[in-house]
């Protein structure tokens, strides 16, 4: 079973930087995408970013710039980092991992991020 563990989050003003760090119980495979989604209050999930375990990366609408996601291949984890932070990006945050190999889909428990104005 794979778990995934977040750490980060919390109350920053509007223009504060965040860091966000999701692990995994396991190695990651060579096919697996590892991201970060969000999902505000009435509003459907989003993916913020995802990386590739070669580096790949791709972002939601609008976030490039301003968030950056890595990896750690060796410690089996990745991070968001936030910066610029604005109101509008306050949401519950959840780390995920696709599995293609075993066509798995693994979410975090999610954390709160709060921008404040």
């Amino acid at each position: 079973q794979v778990q995934l563990v977040e750490s980060g989050g919390g109350l920053v003003q509007a223009g504060g930087s965040l860091r966000l760090s999701c692990a995994t119980s396991g190695s990651i495979f060579s096919s697996d995408v590892m991201g970060w989604y969000r999902q505000a209050p009435g509003k459907q999930r989003e993916l913020v970013a995802s990386i590739t375990k070669n580096g790949g990366t791709f972002y939601g609408d609008s976030l490039k710039g301003r968030f950056a996601i890595s990896g750690d291949n060796a410690k089996n984890t990745w991070s968001l980092q936030m910066n610029s932070l604005k109101p509008e990006d306050t949401a519950v945050y959840y780390c995920n991992l696709r599995r293609p190999q075993w066509s798995g889909v693994y979410w975090g428990q999610g954390t709160q991020v709060t921008v404040s104005s």
